[in-house]
């Protein structure tokens, strides 16, 4: 492709949208490590936005600002770096690269029209990697990859290139290979232009390519065209190269644009970033904006989720037009205990300004901790984030992205729209937190703060989901790993000065009776006055499991007057509700009422509760009484490599294994029966053992018995506690 020159964008200048097909949305993904933050700065100071490149060694990168990001050397957070470039805008989405932080990286996949893999020529493609390119292409995102520190010893473009055919598939191909010469790398040569450009003098320059390179460039090039016009479809092309002609650069240019839309064509790029002992030139930065800005679709191309009324009525489609009724989309939540709440908004139909009174929609997590929500709202100031860097825009059209303040109800994943004309987006899917993490105060005055931090939290995360379990009295965070849970810790701790700690994660359990029994349940009480006089009789037997609870009235001859009848059950459910050995519900019983004793005075409703919950407890000494523990249906969906490792894992946890089935792309789907108690740290263990590749998903099942020592250990822990 040929040199555009010129960098505008401007320093301290939010770039404009000059219409819907000058703006390019792209998201950067690719694994922990790959160099996504570097290539984002590398960027920026190609284009003039920064005036120098920062360094994630130094914290002083433009899209890893949080402290955590700071501290820890990798990008946690969903960021934004718009800059301008031959006349377009560009929204780069940076995208956090470990497991732990998929939401962020779907939400930036929501706010994209194409997405740029960046892997490092030296770690190749991790699992991950290939797990985000097929939810890409499930989607059929439209893709590009581009090959990082290709100038580093152990770096092998060619290999990494091989690997991504393999992993990817056929439509991967690269429009350039790097230049080597004696000092290392020089440059890059491209497939379609057939010209050298080199970068060993710190400037790009054009010349003829080396000869011992000619070859390589017709048999690469003759690879790279055919795929182009076979995935673009110009039939009218084909015939013209079949034909001999040598095609225009232009029209492979213009069909290689049309490929990549379709989401079928993947051209790989080579960059090289100085750092570290690696002090040579910044290569290819102005090769990967000419593919950014000429072979990925723009917003016009792109399709756009369809929308529901918020009042009923059928989904219906929206058209990327700065005109239409406004439908935008929240992707992303920041709140600063100082600034308030900050909304990172994608518009996908009309223009949104500022001071406009916008509808807020948010619907289907409330299971997270997500009311739903329908409210008009009005929109404060808008701004083209850089970073931690707000700058003024006086508006933000359709296809094109800012941030919003002052939208004190608005929630990743809400729909933006026209008050008069509500609608709800198509939600994007967001993965299950399973790795439950218990924490409580460390003080009262931690605790009066807790609630409203975690609120927060909770807004700009819809991958966390907050639990108050009334059974384990334990305040308990869902997260996806134990780096998510550690980064919310340490958000509560610095952003809102809130100390927590954690704790055991308790499961809840139930009890039942291990056999038939017979209870009495006497209570008489005389002190002076008005008395207490209430006696009864009951069986008590084990149902099967699932069976909950049955009462049975067997009273003849009035022995327990009708009206205290009800109130003998209210006092089982009451003792039920409380336990009868290790403070766990009871469940599974039947209980018989078929004799008694009442006073004509002292008998009363509160005298026969009393007596009922009496009559549990005296059959429940009789008998073993059995911990039950819940068992989760568990589908582990698994790269067929580790089917063997993780089945026998499952086994060791206590776990059935019913099945497993083959699924498309070499992997497979385990099926197993698995006791809560032995899962509750799975989310990490799985990763570990697939090598990041496996997930899981977990629904109640029963409660079945707890293995005797197993019991008797809780049960001890009960006494002492």
């Amino acid at each position: 492709m040929a040199d555009k020159g010129g960098h505008p964008g401007g320093h301290g200048r939010a770039p404009e949208a000059g219409g819907c097909d000058r703006v390019r949305n792209v998201a950067l993904v690719g694994h922990s490590g790959a160099g996504k933050t570097t290539l984002v700065e590398a960027l920026l100071a190609t284009t003039g936005t920064v005036q120098r490149a920062g360094r994630v060694e130094d914290g002083t990168t433009v899209s890893d600002y949080d402290e955590v990001e700071v501290r820890q050397q990798r990008s946690v957070n969903l960021s934004l770096a718009p800059f301008g470039y031959d006349g377009m805008k560009i929204n780069l989405i940076d995208t956090p690269g470990y497991a732990d932080f998929v939401g962020d990286l779907r939400a930036g996949l929501r706010g994209a029209d194409a997405a740029l893999f960046v892997i490092s020529a030296v770690d190749g493609i991790d699992g991950l990697t290939r797990m985000l390119w097929d939810e890409c292409a499930a989607v059929r995102m439209p893709r590009a990859v581009v090959i990082t520190k290709i100038d580093q010893q152990r770096g092998d473009f060619d290999d990494v290139v091989m690997t991504c055919q393999d992993v990817f598939g056929e439509g991967v191909a690269p429009l350039y290979f790097p230049a080597v010469g004696g000092d290392g790398l020089q440059g890059l040569i491209g497939l379609l232009t057939q010209r050298c450009f080199d970068y060993s003098t710190g400037r790009r320059t054009e010349c003829d390519p080396d000869p011992r390179y000619l070859e390589q460039i017709a048999d690469q090039r003759a690879t790279l065209i055919e795929g182009i016009i076979q995935e673009s479809e110009d039939e009218s092309l084909m015939e013209r190269y079949l034909s001999g002609e040598d095609l225009d650069v232009k029209a492979l240019i213009g069909d290689l644009e049309t490929a990549v839309a379709r989401g079928s064509f993947y051209p790989v790029l080579a960059t090289s970033v100085p750092h570290g002992d690696h002090p040579g030139p910044v290569v290819g930065m102005l090769e990967l904006l000419e593919v950014i800005t000429q072979a990925f679709p723009s917003p016009l191309e792109h399709g756009i989720p369809t929308v529901t009324p918020v009042k009923g009525g059928p989904p219906r489609e929206v058209a990327c037009d700065p005109d239409g009724p406004l439908v935008a989309e929240v992707i992303k939540t920041m709140s600063d205990p100082y600034v308030g709440r900050i909304s990172l908004v994608r518009v996908f139909s009309g223009t949104l300004r500022p001071d406009m009174t916008v509808h807020v929609s948010g619907h289907g997590l409330e299971d997270r901790g997500h009311e739903d929500h329908d409210v008009d709202e009005r929109v404060g100031a808008l701004t083209s984030p850089l970073g931690k860097t707000q700058r003024t825009a006086s508006s933000c059209v359709a296809g094109d992205i800012c941030a919003v303040a002052k939208l004190t109800r608005a929630e990743t994943g809400d729909t933006l729209s026209d008050p008069a004309a509500a609608v709800v987006m198509t939600p994007w899917t967001m993965p299950d937190p399973l790795l439950p993490v218990a924490i409580r105060a460390r003080s009262k005055a931690d605790e009066d703060k807790l609630g409203q931090a975690l609120g927060r939290l909770v807004a700009e995360d819809p991958t966390l989901r907050l639990e108050n379990n009334s059974e384990t009295r334990q305040l308990v965070l869902w997260c996806m790993g134990e780096a998510h849970a550690d980064v919310l810790i340490e958000r509560l701790r610095t952003r809102y000065g809130v100390e927590v700690e954690r704790i055991e994660m308790r499961v809840p359990l139930r009890e039942t009776f291990g056999g038939k029994a017979k209870g009495l349940g006497r209570h008489v009480k005389q002190s002076g006055g008005h008395g207490q006089y209430g006696i009864c009789h009951v069986d008590v037997e084990p149902l099967p499991s699932g069976g909950g609870f049955e009462f049975v009235d067997r009273i003849v001859g009035g022995v327990v007057p009708r009206q205290f009848i009800p109130s003998v059950e209210k006092g089982v459910r009451q003792q039920m509700a409380r336990g009868v050995s290790a403070g766990y519900p009871l469940v599974d019983i039947k209980v018989t009422l078929h004799d008694g004793k009442a006073h004509s005075v002292d008998s009363s409703d509160m005298a026969f509760q009393a007596a009922g919950a009496l009559a549990l407890k005296d059959a429940a000494s009789q008998v073993p009484i059995l911990l039950l523990e819940p068992v989760d249906e568990v589908d582990v969906l698994i790269a067929d490599e580790y089917v063997g490792p993780i089945m026998s894992d499952l086994t060791s946890r206590r776990g059935r294994v019913q099945g497993s089935q083959a699924v498309p792309g070499g992997r497979t789907m385990i099926k197993a029966e698995v006791p809560q108690l032995e899962i509750i740290r799975y989310a990490i263990d799985l990763r570990s053992m697939s090598q990041g590749t496996g997930t899981f998903s977990r629904t109640f099942l029963r409660y079945e018995p707890l293995p005797t020592h197993l019991a008797d250990k809780v049960a001890a822990e009960s006494r002492e506690t």
